[in-house]
């Protein structure tokens, strides 16, 4: 198993139902908690475990949305946005 940010190596047996036990500095440099999922893939004959952030349906953007926000990504990379408060202010809040 490669981690990035560190070198932490550990060793680990597989148990009765298949079960992995993530050595404690691995979990660790991870910063994994407990019930966090993982994403195990097989590369090149290696078993590769990667922390995995499962995202609701309800929290996906529409297409709609997806477009506004990258519109406004643009306008803030062009130099075209307003502060808050000027914002508030031109709303007459």
């Amino acid at each position: 198993m490669a981690i990035r940010d560190s070198a932490q190596v550990g060793v680990s047996r597989i148990g009765q139902r298949r079960q992995v036990v993530i050595p404690k500095a691995v979990f660790e440099a991870l910063h994994l908690q407990k019930g966090d999922f993982l994403e195990m893939t097989v590369e090149r004959g290696r078993l590769a475990i990667h922390p995995k952030r499962l995202v609701d349906v309800g929290d996906v953007l529409t297409k709609s949305e997806a477009a506004k926000v990258r519109s406004g990504e643009a306008q803030i990379r062009a130099g075209r946005s307003k502060p808050w408060p000027t914002v508030k202010h031109d709303l007459g809040r």
